[in-house]
């Protein structure tokens, strides 16, 4: 609707009727990043990064309008955001905006590599675009696209070439951020859709099996070569199998301390499976490497059920710190098309930061800018809003312990999340509460702490969403649903263990649109 003289009433009484309905909705997060209106699906992080002095988040929706959209937000402090114009929008080079990542250039200017959709009625396939802004003055709220595709693509999602007299099918989706080596500029693209066309095929390929991404390099960021693949793939226990892809992959060098600071010589590739949610690789970059410069040294996952913890996207802070956001599945029936009977769909995770702990495993815990929520102190769960809050829970671990919290609406209506010393298990179990459309209620994440050795839970409860970190080791997220509309209550569980200390927080919303 266009507003003019005559409808702007109407549209200012509509505005707040939404806003009103979108605060009062109950699974609705209160500071978790929500889509503000609209279809926010699929509801990636995109596009993330930090210049002049300020934090720019993208968010991939689906506009009533046109299609699909990258949405712009900015902040100071990673938990309050506002919102600018929409940074990428259909055009006729583009039926739609998909997954990408960002780059802030030495001079400022920061490129957007995206999944240019194909535009029906064209012969145009889409393929890899990218954008630029050196929009400093107005945070980056104009931008360029380059008229020409950086990897064009023969067929959607992928591009079928000849090299060294053979037929090569390559990857043509899910740009990576994009970043600067030996006087080049690089970038990946993912390969779900060769691995779907070959995926049924008796005698595929061992090449076209499993997770794997180009690699391409320019040195003007307009003329893009396929370089090849970044990586050897790993198999076996530990490592993805030959159904699961790489997209939406970030590539990032990590910190040595959750603060930031140095680097270390190691690499985070952060990626989905799209059958099986969000993993990561750490390993070693040589960019004069000529064939697969990131080698792989050890393999881990956010998500061991399914895909709910999906779409990870992640920037480098000025201080150094490497964070992270995800797309958390709404895992409710009807889900994508939930937004047209409650106005809005698609939360992220809380940021995350990351980095390379001494044992070489990566270090997991909420930014540190979220204590600055925090309010009204209490070690008395019963007198803490139980639908916005944090919980941190410390106990000794015994051998036969279970540790953590239970949210409970009815007695037969409750999630547990807590460690599960038997199982070596960080467990999220929602069994009890209304299932989603492709929910398995109970998610374990390996973690093993000694028996004797302390463990300590942080615990944010935001209406419909759940996160359980412990030890800056592991950390499960999941949205739970329930149907009672009573605000839960809120009990430790300390089986066979001795609990040392129990604090709680209210926390200040901050998702006011």
């Amino acid at each position: 609707m266009k507003i003019t003289k005559k409808n702007i009433q109407k549209a200012i009484a509509y505005a707040s009727l939404l806003r009103e309905k979108l605060l009062n909705d109950p699974y609705r997060p209160k500071f978790h990043f929500a889509t503000p209106g609209d279809k926010g699906f699929p509801g990636d992080p995109n596009a993330a990064f930090y210049a002049n002095g300020k934090y720019h988040l993208m968010y991939l929706y689906h506009n009533f309008n046109d299609y699909y959209r990258y949405g712009h937000m900015v902040s100071t402090d990673l938990t309050h955001w506002s919102m600018l114009p929409d940074a990428l929008i259909p055009d006729e080079l583009d039926g739609g905006i998909f997954s990408g990542g960002a780059f802030v250039d030495d001079d400022g200017t920061v490129y957007v590599s995206y999944w240019a959709l194909p535009v029906p009625g064209s012969p145009s396939m889409g393929g890899i675009r990218i954008a630029k802004s050196n929009d400093i003055a107005g945070d980056y709220a104009k931008w360029e696209k380059f008229a020409e595709l950086a990897v064009p693509a023969t067929e959607p999602g992928y591009a079928k070439i000849t090299e060294n007299g053979k037929d090569v099918f390559i990857g043509a989706a899910d740009p990576s951020n994009i970043w600067k080596a030996n006087g080049k500029y690089y970038m990946q693209a993912g390969a779900l859709v060769v691995l779907n066309l070959f995926r049924d095929k008796k005698d595929s390929p061992d090449e076209y099996k499993g997770d794997w991404t180009e690699l391409f390099s320019s040195d003007d960021l307009r003329e893009w070569k396929h370089e090849g693949r970044f990586y050897k793939r790993k198999t076996g226990k530990d490592y993805p199998d030959d159904s699961e892809d790489d997209m939406c992959p970030s590539f990032l060098p990590l910190p040595l301390s959750e603060n930031g600071g140095e680097f270390s010589d190691k690499y985070l590739q952060l990626f989905i499976a799209h059958n099986k949610g969000c993993q990561y690789y750490i390993g070693s970059y040589d960019p004069y490497a000529k064939d697969r410069p990131f080698e792989i040294e050890s393999h881990g996952r956010m998500s061991w059920n399914d895909f709910t913890f999906f779409a990870p996207e992640a920037l480098i802070a000025p201080d150094g710190r490497q964070i992270m956001w995800a797309w958390l599945h709404d895992d409710r029936h009807g889900e994508f098309e939930e937004h047209v009977v409650s106005g809005w769909a698609g939360v992220y995770s809380l940021p995350r930061s990351l980095w390379l702990k001494k044992d070489g495993s990566l270090g997991i815990a909420p930014i540190s800018e979220l204590r600055g929520l925090r309010y009204d102190k209490t070690g008395d769960l019963s007198k803490v809003n139980p639908k916005c809050c944090e919980i941190t829970i410390e106990a000794t671990v015994s051998p036969d312990a279970k540790i953590g919290l239970k949210i409970y609406f009815t007695r037969t209506e409750y999630v547990e999340v807590y460690y599960d010393k038997a199982e070596n298990s960080l467990v999220f179990d929602a069994a009890r509460c209304v299932r989603g459309l492709n929910a398995k209620p109970v998610e374990k994440a390996p973690l093993n702490v000694s028996a004797g050795e302390k463990i300590t839970l942080d615990i944010f409860v935001d209406r419909s969403v759940i996160e359980v970190f412990a030890n800056d080791s592991q950390a499960i997220t999941r949205r739970a649903f329930w149907k009672n509309k009573s605000a839960p209550r809120l009990k430790p569980i300390k089986e066979n263990a001795a609990i040392n200390n129990i604090a709680a927080w209210n926390i200040k919303e901050t998702n006011l649109f």
